[in-house]
């Protein structure tokens, strides 16, 4: 099984041929600037798809704290994606309160595990709405 790094190494060599179907779910590449190191960080998450949106979740499965890659958006929303063999720009943003019970439910029939995750903690874990750029 793929995981961490050697996941992101694959993904990217195969244009996902390898690291896109991950157990039940479907993972993409987000890379983040690091906002201590300024270098680019890149972490595979499992999404899903609102229209053209992608969606992921900031769970670190259900730890206490955020994710880095989440603490990086926050500072720098301008993110880089790949789905297969697609790369582009995008931004991220944290979905509203509004939004979120929605795209809650939609992340938890791709992965229901992120239900004992928020379990687990008493952080609000953030679902993340990633955004082609034009």
């Amino acid at each position: 099984m793929l995981v961490g790094q050697e996941h992101v190494r694959r993904y990217i060599e195969t244009d996902g041929a390898e690291g896109h179907d991950w157990l039940w779910a479907t993972v993409l590449i987000l890379t983040t600037i690091g906002r201590h190191t300024r270098k680019s960080r890149s972490t595979p998450l499992t999404y899903g798809r609102r229209g053209d949106d992608y969606l992921v979740v900031a769970s670190k499965g259900g730890s206490p704290t955020h994710p880095s890659w989440y603490l990086n958006l926050l500072e720098q929303p301008d993110v880089s994606v790949q789905v297969h063999g697609d790369h582009f720009a995008a931004s991220a943003r944290t979905a509203t309160a509004q939004e979120k019970p929605e795209l809650w439910r939609l992340m938890t029939s791709k992965w229901p595990a992120y239900d004992q995750y928020q379990h687990n903690t008493t952080r609000e874990i953030p679902v993340l709405v990633v955004e082609r750029a034009e």
